[in-house]
């Protein structure tokens, strides 16, 4: 066998293939982990909470480079986790630990207060308008993460709300509860009942719009929605509840549950939602601004959830600012 010659270097050691070898941070070993509760859970909102102090974009790059694996193969960011995987979570490197942000203590009591229902498996918020429901892109904290510091880090979103709107919104505090709402969803069978105002006299026999809706980002990367023929399906049913020369007092059910739906279905049928910000027109804004009348007139009022073997439903009352909203636009106009 060849010698090394003495004063050659010592051949370079290649790095572990079990632990990270990027600065800063505390090297993690590869996991393999078996699925259990987490089933039906998106294999990157699984990442994202396994691997919470990853950057996002670190963790995108895992799945599409493969580096992540299930069952020992590569999976697309929306394949949901079935009973029995094994995902192959890589070496990473974890970042520091984010100091919690800070949530006052009459905020955490205004949420314990909005709380409308809670067991041992579900929890009903009455979120208020201008409450995101979790933080990030400017947003310090939102309701998720203040519900965890007084219910504790196992509650889960089932499903979501703009941050403009109010009312009901369902958690979870099991996983198996998280699965089946999220399987009543898919099968449209969770019924929620909207509450909004919109510009203008809505037609009486307008009551079904069906118009395929888009998401895309504006230049300064908002999120915005628009019809489009490329878009998804969508569908909201409208009734009329009263009406008055400015504006009308609506109804909606969610048939399907896209972005913004409800108020872009409103805007194509040329009577934008009262106080959107997004799509109602500039003229439009300023004359709710004239009355006093600074946010989205929309509030989901209704939730109906077929629960073990019964029906439950879950009602937030419109709050006042919205009633005031439409008394002043029934006023007669100066």
């Amino acid at each position: 066998m060849s010698k090394r010659p003495e004063n050659s270097p010592k051949p370079k050691r290649r790095p572990s293939t079990t632990a990270s070898v990027a600065a800063g941070g505390t090297a993690q070993k590869v996991r393999l982990v078996e699925i259990d509760e987490e089933v039906g859970q998106r294999i990157d909102n699984f990442l994202l909470k396994q691997l919470g102090n990853v950057p996002k974009s670190r963790v995108y790059r895992m799945l599409r480079s493969g580096e992540v694996r299930v069952n020992g193969g590569r999976k697309k960011p929306i394949y949901r986790l079935q009973a029995g995987d094994t995902v192959r979570i890589p070496p990473h490197r974890a970042g520091p630990v984010a100091a919690p942000n800070f949530i006052s203590d009459v905020a955490l009591a205004d949420l314990e207060a909005a709380i409308v229902f809670e067991d041992e498996q579900l929890l009903v918020v009455n979120k208020p308008a201008g409450l995101a429901v979790h933080g990030g892109s400017g947003v310090s904290y939102g309701l998720i993460e203040a519900i965890r510091r007084i219910r504790g880090d196992g509650v889960e979103l089932a499903h979501r709300l703009d941050r403009d709107t109010s009312g009901c919104l369902l958690l979870a505090k099991r996983r198996s509860a998280l699965r089946t709402l999220h399987e009543l969803i898919r099968q449209g069978r969770l019924h929620k009942r909207y509450r909004l105002i919109v510009s203008g006299q809505w037609p009486r026999d307008l009551e079904t719009v069906k118009l395929p809706l888009h998401k895309y980002h504006t230049g300064s990367g908002e999120r915005r929605v628009r019809v489009a023929a490329e878009g998804k399906p969508s569908h909201t049913d409208f009734h009329l509840v009263e009406r008055c020369d400015r504006a009308s007092l609506l109804d909606a059910d969610l048939i399907t549950g896209r972005t913004h739906q409800i108020r872009v279905h409103a805007q194509a049928s040329g009577h934008p939602l009262i106080g959107d910000q997004k799509y109602a027109t500039d003229e439009q804004l300023a004359g709710a601004a004239e009355l006093g009348i600074s946010r989205l007139c929309l509030h989901a009022e209704r939730v109906i959830v077929p629960w073990a073997g019964d029906s439950l439903t879950f009602i937030c009352p419109v709050p006042a600012e919205m009633q005031q909203a439409w008394q002043r636009l029934q006023a007669p106009s100066a």
